[in-house]
Order: C-alpha cells, then structure tokens, then sequence
C-alpha cells in the first residue's frame, strides 16, 4: 500500500493542473445543465458559464449529429468534459513529481 502511495502521489504542480482540469470540466457540466433545462439566456450567471463552456469546448459540440438536440448537447459538452479530465490527469501524473 506505501509503495502505491508513493507512485501515485501528487506534488502541488500535479494537484494544481488536476484542479484546473476538474475545474474545467465542471463548467462544461454545468453548462449542458443549463442547457438541458431551459435556463434563461438573459440571466448573467449563464452568460458568464456560456462564454467559458464554449471557449473550452473546442470542436466537440457538432461533432456528431445525432438527430436529437438534447442528445447532441450531452455528447458534445459531455465530451469535452471528458477531454478536460483525461488531459489533466495525463498532464497531472508526468507532473507530480514536482
């Protein structure tokens, strides 16, 4: 268990990018939330979460079509999300070391 532990310790630069990654991540979700149950556009709060959800999302939203709109939302943010999360872990673990 100790020799686990120590493999897959985190430094602070590790931690950090993991964080960032989740943060990420998190606001692609809260985004095809939004999304999903019809929130107003006007509200602020959503502005602000659209701008960066769709900044982050890169090319993921239309990337598949498929035929269903909420079903596209899902795939599109979900995937980006996941993207978010894979990445930073990647990034997090070669990092972690310092």
């Amino acid at each position: 268990m100790d020799s686990y532990r120590r493999l897959h310790r985190r430094g602070p630069v590790g931690a950090l990018v993991s964080a960032v990654g989740s943060i990420f991540a998190l606001i692609e979700i809260a985004h095809m939330l939004m999304l999903l149950f019809g929130v107003n556009p006007t509200n602020r709060l959503f502005s602000v979460i659209t701008s960066l959800a769709e900044s982050l999302a890169l090319f993921f939203p239309g990337l598949f079509d498929t035929g269903n709109h909420e079903l596209n939302i899902v795939v599109g943010y979900g995937l980006a999300a996941a993207f978010w999360l894979l990445v930073a872990g990647i990034v997090a673990r070669v990092l972690g070391r310092f």
